[in-house]
């Protein structure tokens, strides 16, 4: 989760910098880091982006533990981040980036408080 925060800080400061393709990439990646610790919690672990991206759909969302939007958003960010990583070039705008980043800072404080003691 501490890797998370940190790819987070450094979509934000990408961001501001203006590089929104380099932002969005650190953003899916706080996103991939969220779903592979909670997947860790019930030790499960995948060399694959999708293997991550299907187990938190069928281990996390499925059961009701997580809303299916934080699915949607792992999955729609994974795109996005192929298009700034690999694409020649891209649309992001400012406004974009700012609400994928809100994205992953909501889905990292939603399982932060998952993995919290009860």
């Amino acid at each position: 989760m501490e890797k998370a925060e940190r790819a987070i800080r450094n979509a934000e400061n990408t961001m501001t910098d203006g590089d929104f393709d380099f932002a969005v990439s650190r953003v899916y990646y706080a996103m991939f880091y969220i779903a592979s610790a909670l997947l860790g919690e019930k030790d499960m672990y995948f060399s694959k982006h999708g293997g991550v991206h299907g187990a938190f759909g069928q281990h996390f969302v499925k059961t009701g533990e997580f809303e299916p939007k934080y699915q949607r958003w792992l999955v729609t960010t994974f795109s996005q981040r192929i298009t700034g990583d690999y694409g020649a070039t891209s649309d992001f705008i400012l406004e974009d980036v700012q609400e994928i980043i809100g994205q992953a800072r909501e889905f990292l404080t939603a399982a932060q408080n998952y993995l919290r003691p009860k």
